[in-house]
Formats: C-alpha cells, sequence, structure tokens
C-alpha cells in the first residue's frame, strides 16, 4: 500500500486557489509559501508534488554558487 504524499494537501490547495483565480499566481502566493514550507520538511523525493519546487530550489543553489543573481519574484 502506498504513504500519502505528505504535500498533497497544499498541492490540492494550490490548484484550487489557481483556478478560482484565474490561474493568477500572484493571487496565490500564500498557498503558494506553504508548500514550499511542507515540501522543505520532507527529504527530496519524498513528496511527487514537490517535485517542481525541489526542481526550482535546485536551480536557485545552482546559480548562487555560481554568482548569479535571483529572478526577482
Amino acid at each position: 500500500m502506498s504513504q500519502k504524499d505528505p504535500c498533497q494537501k497544499q498541492a490540492c490547495e494550490i490548484q484550487k486557489c489557481l483556478q478560482a483565480n484565474n490561474y493568477m499566481e500572484s493571487k496565490c502566493e500564500a498557498v503558494l509559501r506553504e508548500m514550499r514550507k511542507c515540501c522543505a520538511r520532507y527529504p527530496e523525493g519524498r513528496s511527487i508534488c514537490c517535485s517542481g519546487f525541489e526542481k526550482e530550489e535546485r536551480e536557485k543553489r545552482k546559480a548562487a554558487s555560481e554568482g548569479i543573481p535571483p529572478p526577482p519574484q
């Protein structure tokens, strides 16, 4: 039996928020922040819902190590 994804609730909240706000990410910053917090709590690969956020974090770390400033948020 597979385990429930620990960040599935937050992923669903993001989808609901985006649908309710015509897919304007700026209107869903709070739920996106909660998703990032959830993903940060678990080891990489533990939550399939976090795969995009994990990739984003890896790219940020790589850019920082190469001295590239982060894009504006």
